[in-house]
């Protein structure tokens, strides 16, 4: 089957890092390592559009340390990874509402989306300070702001309105560490997506993992509604 969109949901990393009696960060650390060979190996194999969920709006909750890790982390990996994202071509694109996000990140983030913005390869949409839900209230505010009447939004203006515009939906959507739920992440895109879920923490999901899952997903009929 034609694959051109693949989403993920990593979990795992604070479990990881408890097993192995380290600091969090070291967790997330390590969960950054896993998902650039991920990556790597979706460019390889010509996967067009990949999208990685980073950060939560739920995730504010979390302790205020963690928090200010998980942020300087990201602007840490933009830093030293990005140059190399260009150069193979891909394009980062933000999903999520990224003026909540602290200046230092908003600016760090924006100068690789600039960076990036002609790139024909692969298209890697982060996900951070993102959920489905936030997503489709901001489409709905801002179909409300243009004034569109309501008899002519049907399902393809709407998506139009979406962060994820102009891209196709998610084929496949992988979650690990043995979680079993969509938890308000991409709700309008996963509507027909595959899921795969396995027990396997996200710091220790390596190609072989993700081969599996792409196994899967080749041998299972997509139907979209039809018999």
């Amino acid at each position: 089957m034609n694959l051109q969109h693949v989403a993920i949901v990593p979990d795992g990393n604070r479990r990881w890092a408890k097993l192995h009696g380290v600091p969090t960060l070291e967790g997330h650390r390590h969960g950054a390592e896993a998902m650039n060979h991920v990556m790597d190996y979706l460019i390889d194999h010509q996967v067009r559009y990949l999208t990685v969920w980073g950060f939560s709006t739920d995730n504010w909750k979390r302790s205020e340390q963690e928090i200010q890790d998980l942020l300087h982390l990201l602007a840490f990996w933009i830093d030293k990874d990005a140059p190399s994202l260009n150069e193979r071509g891909a394009r980062l694109c933000h999903i999520g509402r990224l003026r909540e996000l602290p200046s230092f990140l908003q600016q760090a983030i924006s100068q690789v989306v600039e960076l990036t913005k002609s790139n024909m390869g692969m298209t890697l949409n982060l996900a951070f300070n993102y959920t489905g839900r936030a997503e489709i209230i901001d489409a709905v505010r801002q179909l409300a702001k243009d004034d569109i009447p309501s008899q002519d939004i049907d399902e393809e203006l709407f998506g139009r309105y979406l962060y994820t515009d102009g891209m196709p939906d998610v084929d496949l959507v992988i979650r690990t560490a043995g979680e079993f739920r969509v938890s308000n992440f991409m709700l309008w895109q996963t509507a027909y997506s595959e899921f795969f879920f396995t027990e396997t923490l996200w710091p220790d999901f390596d190609t072989s993992e993700l081969e599996k899952a792409l196994k899967e997903y080749g041998e299972r009929r997509r139907r979209f509604g039809g018999d």
